[in-house]
């Protein structure tokens, strides 16, 4: 055997020796992917959702569907993806609101951190206050101090109770020490609607929702409520600048149900992670006021719980009920 010859040998049993383990692998995805997002589309984690879709779609060589199933508080939508078959063809858009609904729900049919297994977390956003013109108080420090001033007397709008804008507000309400009332709507529009009109005079809302309002004065932006400024409104401080410690960022993830196969699990993580990467994808969660958020399955799955334990610390204390 000359020297080419036996090479070439040498090559094929060494390629004979990775295929029997290549072979015994799940091949994934071998259909078209279903993400389950609680919302209606047009909303925050449903455009989240369609961008990270498309992403993979392209990437992964099948359709990552956008399924919307609103209702009871993203509940359904959760509920419907623990009964999924564990084979990572029906996904779910996680946000904030799950570990809020952990407990703020009693009875629920499914135990979020149990029966959801964490796969990659996607975007954080953060949330702007927004106050009326006519409220007296251009930042965090005079809007507590009127509060203090005249308690029970500003209102808080909100998407509904239990709603993120509800909780972030509940949050900042218990570290200043001041009463707000809040007011629920059926959704962040109403309650942008109202806000605008002047008949509530607080909200906490998205930044991306509320950014025209702002620049063209109808809305006065108070502060922000993540850990640090926005690029989009560096101006703007946090609401961590008055009252240390405070923190509340919307954020999207994806699940899959419980007893998913690590290896189908670490393979999306790995391609989420690379569309997080993607310059196009930077800017286009930028514009929405969003930056990437990437984690491992572990550490998404101990974020998941953080939260969990936080929101729940301000369901109980501020003694919230599903309306």
């Amino acid at each position: 055997m000359n020297r080419r010859s036996f090479l070439a040998a040498g090559a094929a049993l060494a390629v004979s020796r990775i295929l029997p383990a290549r072979a015994q692998a799940i091949p994934y995805p071998t259909r078209p992917v279903r993400l389950v997002v609680g919302y209606a589309p047009g909303g925050s984690t449903d455009i989240a959702a369609r961008i990270i879709g498309q992403w993979l779609g392209e990437r992964m060589g099948q359709s990552f569907v956008i399924e919307n199933r609103p209702g009871a508080g993203t509940n359904i939508a959760t509920e419907l993806v623990t009964k999924a078959a564990p084979d990572g063809h029906t996904l779910l858009m996680i946000g904030v609101s799950s570990t809020i609904n952990a407990t703020l729900y009693d009875n629920l049919n499914f135990v979020f951190l149990r029966d959801i297994a964490p796969v990659a977390a996607v975007e954080r956003q953060t949330q702007v206050v927004l106050a009326h013109p006519s409220l007296p108080a251009k930042t965090i420090p005079e809007l507590i101090a009127y509060a203090k001033a005249n308690p029970g007397r500003i209102t808080m709008a909100s998407a509904g109770i239990g709603s993120f804008g509800h909780l972030a507000g509940e949050l900042l309400k218990m570290m200043a020490g001041i009463d707000l009332v809040h007011v629920p709507y059926r959704g962040a529009g109403p309650a942008l609607t109202d806000l605008l009109g002047g008949q509530v005079q607080t909200s906490i809302i998205g930044l991306a929702g509320g950014l025209d309002q702002v620049r063209g004065g109808k809305l006065r932006a108070l502060a922000v409520t993540a850990a640090t400024r926005s690029a989009i409104l560096p101006d703007v401080p946090t609401i961590g600048e008055t009252l240390p410690g405070y923190e509340a960022s919307d954020w999207f993830g994806v699940g899959a149900p419980k007893n998913t196969a690590p290896a189908v699990i670490a393979r999306l993580n790995q391609e989420i992670g690379a569309s997080l990467a993607d310059p196009k994808i930077i800017e286009r969660f930028a514009a929405l006021g969003g930056t990437p958020l990437v984690m491992t399955p572990e550490a998404f799955g101990k974020f998941l719980a953080d939260e969990t334990e936080k929101w729940g610390k301000v369901v109980r204390a501020a003694n919230i009920k599903p309306g």
